[in-house]
């Protein structure tokens, strides 16, 4: 099943997950604006998702945690029961330790929730969701990275993160590498340092904000990364195809604690 008509193609389906808030906000509320259908996911907080549940008629909201396997599995089957096909996947989701510290004072649970979050939750949902794109011949794959995963940066007081993001960026291109005859790609867009209500705020709104730190001289935000993962999703980005891509503004985010 497909939403609208732009230029001739069709639009389609997409699935965002962690959508409600945050960078993942801006990225469904991006798909929307332009005719989609959309499937986001939210974690915990209910009372937000049936607000946006309510404000739009082509979305789809399902709770779910992404480190089981089982939620993966009935999202997905949520997702394809009520709009049809994914034509796009974005794995905007991914748990992250906010307290700045050494690898060897990470619990094993943390950095089991970093990996099986960041890492092992994109391979469950390409195994349930590449079958579809195979039959339909298209597909657009855009996972999350940080800047400097492309050469496989040492980043201090996020070892975890970083570990399960290098290895995601490599999954990020043997996907991109295996599945581009049919009509597959995969990319991965690695995020600056976006903070607080820029999170969800808009381009206009931070060009107001001056901010020294950032080379181009303004904060990053949500809608910074919406922009790059709808050129990536367009159908005619075919020829874009494992990929890493810096949206930081210059920022040099690994050695900001050094």
């Amino acid at each position: 099943m497909t939403a609208l008509l732009k230029g001739g193609l069709p639009l389609g389906h997409a699935l965002i997950t962690a959508g409600t808030k945050g960078l993942g906000l801006k990225v469904m509320e991006a798909f929307l604006a332009d005719g989609y259908q959309v499937t986001v996911t939210y974690h915990k907080d209910r009372n937000r998702a049936k607000e946006l549940q309510e404000k739009y008629s082509n979305l789809h909201v399902v709770q779910a945690d992404v480190l089981r396997k089982g939620d993966l599995t009935e999202l997905v089957e949520q997702a394809l029961n009520r709009f049809g096909p994914i034509d796009y996947l974005i794995n905007n989701a991914g748990p992250f330790v906010f307290e700045r510290k050494k690898l060897m004072d990470y619990s094993h649970e943390e950095w089991d929730a970093m990996i099986r979050g960041n890492l092992d939750a994109v391979f469950h949902l390409l195994k349930l969701v590449v079958p579809h794109m195979r039959k339909q011949k298209f597909g657009r794959i855009v996972n999350y990275g940080f800047q400097g995963a492309n050469s496989s940066s040492g980043w201090i007081y996020r070892s975890a993160f970083a570990a399960a993001k290098v290895g995601l960026t490599s999954l990020t291109k043997t996907i991109a590498f295996e599945e581009a005859e049919n009509g597959i790609t995969s990319n991965m867009v690695c995020p600056g340092n976006i903070v607080g209500d820029m999170k969800e705020g808009s381009i206009e709104q931070s060009r107001k904000i001056k901010d020294i730190h950032t080379p181009v001289g303004r904060p990053g935000t949500g809608e910074d990364i919406a922009r790059m993962v709808l050129f990536l999703c367009d159908h005619h980005s075919d020829m874009i195809t494992g990929g890493v891509f810096d949206v930081t503004g210059g920022i040099d985010v690994i050695h900001r604690y050094r």
